[in-house]
């Protein structure tokens, strides 16, 4: 690989004094959703016009107020799809939908012809402007590129004046801004905007895109806070960003360039857009909710924005993906399990989310943290998760870590994860009501004047025989049972009980580790109807693992 035939190919930022840096953010951007025209133009298979129809009301759902809905002069579909959202009133009046036009006069006349009747719209002018735009593409020098954005901005606001009654607004776009020295980015800006005349109550929106992503997101901010200072009438200017992911730092490049200065956001849902995607919206807005910032946006069931894009796009959300992803609550580290479920129990009754790896409360968002995989990887915490919230077992913790390690070998041996049911079936066959060796068939348990005594009939090695023995209870009394008839030195060293849910039908559950001699646990587990029965079956099934 030869990283020689590469250079810079953004231009040094004249910038001093940054001030972006010491800088966090305050509130929401205006936000654009371009998943109409950015994202529709990168599909294999663009959207019909019935489908964008759909995908447009989706947006206005969301909370979008302004929308790009496409570059009329492209295709009939383009344009079409303009008129109808228009003739068929489609539009909420609190709804602008935004048109993209090359500086080019036959597209500039046909998209503003699109827009006849429109009640707002945005007429979103650009021309590219690039170093090597310029040289290699248009093979025009500065002067002429600037003249054809100042032609195409005079077009614009001539047409619109003479044909178009509706509150049309302007948007300019320097394409391929970053490649562009900034002090020609800022002159020509300047000269649009000397055409497009901003004021107070009709603010024209500058939109500086990373068409390429070419440098660190600090560069990206650099650039903005630039123009910031250097674009005239700045006060009754709206400064856009429109970041491309070339290099995966698309969302971290919008967040630094709004703490730079930029008012508005273009992005679409999750990132799709041309080559490696445009900004993802949804982590933006997310990323300020985290930090107690209200988005402006309805994301209460991230589950309906992921089946819209997955539905008109057609392409699969990335599992991982940072509030999205199928697996985005889904942890397999034991650590990181065991952290996420005690802080989720502590944080119950507070108001204010704290949790070491879970950013947002997933219930916010219509999903919430389940450990529903488990691996190789993964520890007590999770094991305890599912077994307690699916199905009711709250283990000692010495039980809890035995079981762990039991799933951890067969996770290992299966190379794969394991189900919650696997787990469930692992569990039951290794613990619960076990009847090899012994089987209990029948017992009677009562008091006499030396405390309680029981008689229990059990098949043992193909024979049937019944014990008898005498305690300071039910299970005391069987264990001294037991260890004379099977002539072991049996002992029970711990023991815990609890309801299986809460309701008065409700099985009882046992807990119960005996030793034989030795210093190591054996574990049962009962469950039965009786608290008693359930003792009883405890023991029988640790007696059985220790024999076994």
């Amino acid at each position: 690989m030869n990283c020689n035939k590469y250079k810079k190919m953004y231009h040094p930022v004249p910038l001093e004094g940054r001030e972006w840096p010491d800088k966090t953010i305050e509130h929401a951007p205006i936000w654009c959703s371009v998943d109409l025209r950015d994202g529709n133009q990168a599909l294999y298979s663009p959207m019909t016009i019935d489908e964008k129809l759909e995908f447009f009301q989706f947006l206005v759902d969301l909370g979008f107020k302004e929308i790009e809905v496409g570059f009329p002069a492209a295709s009939h579909t383009e344009y079409d799809f303009v008129r109808r959202l228009i003739d068929e009133n489609r539009i909420p009046d609190d709804v602008t939908i935004q048109v993209l036009t090359q500086a080019r006069e036959h597209i500039i006349k046909k998209t503003i012809d699109s827009l006849r009747g429109v009640k707002n719209a945005i007429v979103h002018l650009y021309n590219s402007t690039s170093t090597l735009q310029r040289e290699i593409v248009f093979r025009k020098n500065k002067e002429e590129i600037k003249q054809l954005a100042v032609d195409g901005a005079k077009l614009v606001t001539s047409l619109v004046d003479a044909e178009l009654d509706g509150n049309i607004r302007y948007e300019y776009s320097p394409e391929s801004f970053t490649c562009t020295e900034m002090d020609y980015a800022a002159e020509i800006t300047n000269a649009v905007l000397d055409i497009l005349k901003p004021s107070p109550d009709r603010k024209v929106i500058v939109n500086l895109p990373s068409t390429i992503e070419v440098a660190t997101a600090n560069v990206y901010a650099d650039q903005i806070e630039y123009m910031c200072r250097h674009i005239n009438n700045r006060e009754n200017v709206i400064i856009s960003l429109h970041a491309h992911n070339d290099r995966g730092t698309g969302v971290g490049s919008t967040e630094l360039a709004l703490l730079a200065g930029a008012d508005r956001v273009e992005g679409t849902l999750l990132g799709n857009g041309e080559r490696t995607g445009n900004t993802d919206i949804i982590t933006v807005a997310l990323n300020m909710y985290c930090q107690g910032i209200d988005p402006g946006l309805n994301l209460e069931h991230i589950d309906d924005v992921v089946a819209a894009y997955e539905k008109y796009n057609k392409i699969p959300v990335n599992p991982r993906h940072p509030y999205a992803g199928e697996m985005a609550y889904v942890a397999f580290s034991g650590s990181h399990q065991d952290a996420i479920k005690k802080s989720i129990d502590a944080s119950r009754d507070k108001k204010v989310w704290e949790n070491p790896y879970l950013t947002i409360d997933p219930s916010d968002i219509g999903r919430k943290y389940e450990p529903i995989l488990i691996n190789s990887q993964s520890g007590k915490g999770g094991v305890s998760y599912i077994l307690e919230s699916k199905y009711g077992y709250i283990l000692p913790k010495p039980m809890l870590v035995e079981f762990s390690a039991v799933i951890n070998d067969i996770s290992d041996e299966k190379q794969t994860v394991l189900t919650n049911h696997e787990i469930h079936v692992a569990f039951k066959d290794r613990y619960v009501n076990i009847e090899k060796p012994i089987k209990l068939r029948f017992y009677r348990s009562g008091h006499d004047e030396e405390g309680s005594v029981i008689s229990a009939t059990i098949e043992y090695k193909g024979r049937i025989r019944t014990i008898e023995g005498a305690g300071n209870g039910p299970l005391d009394a069987l264990c001294k049972g037991l260890r004379k008839a099977l002539d072991i030195p049996l002992e029970i060293c711990e023991y815990t009980e609890h309801a299986k849910t809460r309701s008065s039908e409700s099985l009882a559950v046992s807990y119960i580790a005996v030793k034989g001699g030795g210093e190591e646990l054996y574990w049962g587990v009962g469950v039965d109807a009786n608290i008693n029965t359930s003792s009883i079956y405890a023991l029988i099934s640790a007696v059985d693992r220790m024999l076994a």
